[in-house]
């Protein structure tokens, strides 16, 4: 299992739901975290590894020790938001891009856990970012879709390399 870099078409496809939770949607997610700290991310969503599934890892330490701070979402969804800010982001599937994006500083998830049991959470500041950004993965937004038409002037020549590079491996 490997990241998949922009613009390969299957990040603009996003997830779909998990219908049910087995062992081998565990060992995937078991791989993803594993995938995750390999490159030194923080979350990663299902469409990033080129699976079409509503599923997406976190861990805001970035540090595989810190195994009390992982988290599977599966099925996730926002219920509740409140305020917003900008804040730089960065993305694995586009390497050394960053750029800021407007988010909301408090969401509300529904997902399931790895056990199949509902859950409804609070999160906000760094933890709600990541996961609006993890969000966005599996309905097919990426995160250069959400910044400034000055950002996006910005970091036109770095996307554009990034193009480039997928049209010459395909």
């Amino acid at each position: 299992m490997e990241v998949v870099y922009y613009p390969d078409p299957v990040l603009r496809r996003g997830g779909k739901p998990i219908p049910a939770i087995d062992e081998q949607l565990r060992a995937t997610a078991s791989e993803m975290l594993e995938v995750m700290y390999r490159y030194r991310g923080v979350g990663l969503a299902a469409p990033q590894v080129g699976l079409e599934l509503d599923l997406m890892v976190l861990n805001p330490s970035g540090d595989k020790k810190d195994k009390d701070e992982e988290m599977v979402l599966v099925n996730p969804k926002i219920v509740e938001r409140k305020g917003s800010e900008f804040g730089e982001e960065g993305c694995l599937s586009f390497p050394g891009i960053y750029a800021d994006v407007e988010r909301n500083l408090e969401i509300t998830v529904e997902y399931q856990d790895l056990e199949g049991e509902t859950k409804k959470i609070h999160f906000d500041d760094f933890l709600a970012r990541i996961i609006q950004h993890e969000l966005d993965h599996l309905t097919g937004v990426l995160f250069v879709d959400r910044v400034s038409s000055v950002e996006k002037l910005r970091i036109r020549g770095k996307l554009q390399e990034l193009e480039q590079k997928f049209q010459a491996q395909t």
